[in-house]
């Protein structure tokens, strides 16, 4: 069985991937708090986790792996979107979902095995809040329930930040009924115009904490293997996530392997609105391919910054358009089922070196475009689409790939393509080279070839 290496946050180093169980390896990756588009970062991330389920299912066997990512659908971020649009918050809630899992689709991924909303899972969150008053790492003040950070010695182990670091820089909430300043809200009241669902301490909803902890115990059990999402996450998330679940169950390691994605970028510096280099999801697919952006998002290691440009965005595309024209020019030859070469295999069990992993599929398509003999391009292609599956690319078909989602303007490049064909007939050359060039200007490529005349997107 192949080794896989993971860097693991808790351990500050790159170690050797062991599961609880290798018959049911499980993971739990944050998802989106579904309030509005899902921007660049929002795709990274599950592009990253996608390539280590797929490897995992590729190891262990898919019915061995559990695979889960939450929506957060309870969250002030929601509650203010809903006070600023007016609109019902379950149709915010509804409608930025599916949002989401279209995009997510788009970019290729598989759909994890569960997809868990916080709001279903209310009743679990309670049970953890009592036993976390019930064990003494938390307490009752001015409607809330929070946890005591001073009953757990090791709290901030996970981030490796001192109690000052934490205080300093950290998304805190500074409140007079804490004991502590760095104590978090395990459960907080709300207005009767807000969300909320009866509890022991009163009308209220939970922390966004809380929620990850409820939903990955429930799912994937007290300890489970690998805990994901981006770096920006480790404190406070990640850091209280894994606190209140240590305490809440006795013995329990809460995850085993902490793998934290590296941050975002555009053009070099942190995307952000006020600096108007945001992005979302949408407003970058309409520009290029979706599969030309996961190519982008695999092309540099998940486990450092990733620097978004639209030069590199092209560069994808182009790399794709090779990919794809080998394909195309091969598309009657019929692939055998092969496994992804070891090399790629070894790639991607090093701490998911995906760049590395790309590079061998440049070889497969340079071994593919010579090939000569039929026995050598059925080898080559098959080895290229195995692989490729790895990384979730090289799915569609070439001819798709090239003329884009053209929608009704198909119909008319053929009449064209047919128009020309009757004047090449006639020898008519000049009203057939005028139709190409009329094409050309409209960024569609001629091929001609003994089978006929194909046409793709430049």
């Amino acid at each position: 069985m192949q080794d896989i290496y993971l860097s693991n946050t808790l351990t500050r180093r790159k170690e050797k991937f062991e599961p609880i169980d290798c018959c049911n390896v499980r993971m739990y990756v944050c998802g989106p708090t579904v309030y509005d588009r899902a921007h660049l970062g929002n795709g990274k991330t599950p592009v990253s986790y996608d390539v280590l389920f797929r490897l995992l299912r590729y190891v262990y066997g898919a019915e061995h792996v559990t695979y889960v990512s939450n929506i957060t659908d309870v969250d002030d971020k929601i509650l203010n979107k809903h006070k600023e649009t007016g609109k019902p918050i379950r149709e915010i809630t509804e409608e930025t979902y599916n949002w989401y899992i279209a995009d997510m689709k788009k970019l290729g991924n598989l759909e994890p095995n569960a997809r868990p909303r916080a709001t279903d899972y209310i009743a679990d969150m309670i049970e953890l809040v009592k036993r976390l008053l019930a064990n003494g790492h938390a307490y009752e003040a001015q409607g809330h329930v929070l946890f005591d950070v001073d009953s757990m010695p090791s709290y901030g182990s996970l981030s490796g930040r001192s109690m000052k670091e934490m205080l300093a820089g950290a998304r805190i909430e500074v409140a007079d009924y804490k004991k502590n300043p760095a104590d978090f809200v395990l459960w907080k009241p709300s207005d009767a115009d807000e969300p909320g669902w009866d509890s022991p301490w009163g009308y209220g909803r939970p922390g966004w904490h809380l929620e990850c902890s409820a939903m990955s115990s429930k799912l994937l059990g007290n300890d489970f293997d690998i805990h994901g999402g981006g770096n920006d996450l480790i404190f406070p998330h990640h850091e209280n996530e894994c606190a209140q679940s240590c305490c809440a169950f006795e013995g329990s390691r809460f995850a085993r392997y902490w793998v934290h994605a590296g941050m975002l970028m555009v053009d070099g510096v942190k995307m952000s609105k006020s600096l108007g280099n945001f992005y979302t999801l949408d407003e970058i697919l309409e520009k290029a391919p979706a599969e030309a952006l996961r190519l982008l998002f695999l092309s540099a290691h998940y486990h450092q910054p990733f620097n978004f440009t639209f030069e590199g965005l092209n560069q994808a595309k182009q790399t794709l358009d090779k990919f794809y024209n080998a394909l195309l020019k091969n598309i009657d030859v019929k692939v055998e089922d092969v496994e992804p070469s070891e090399e790629l295999i070894k790639a991607l069990a090093d701490d998911l070196n995906t760049p590395l992993a790309i590079s061998y599929l440049h070889e497969n398509v340079n071994n593919l475009n010579k090939a000569e003999s039929l026995e050598d391009k059925i080898k080559y292609k098959s080895q290229l689409l195995a692989n490729a599956y790895m990384l979730g690319l090289l799915w569609q078909d070439p001819e798709t790939w090239f003329k884009g989602d053209a929608g009704g303007d198909d119909a008319e490049i053929e009449a064209k393509i047919q128009a020309r064909l009757e004047a090449k007939k006639n020898k008519d050359w000049a009203t057939a080279d005028a139709i190409r060039n009329e094409l050309k200007e409209q960024g569609i490529i001629l091929e001609d070839g003994p089978s006929g005349t194909t046409w793709k997107r430049a």
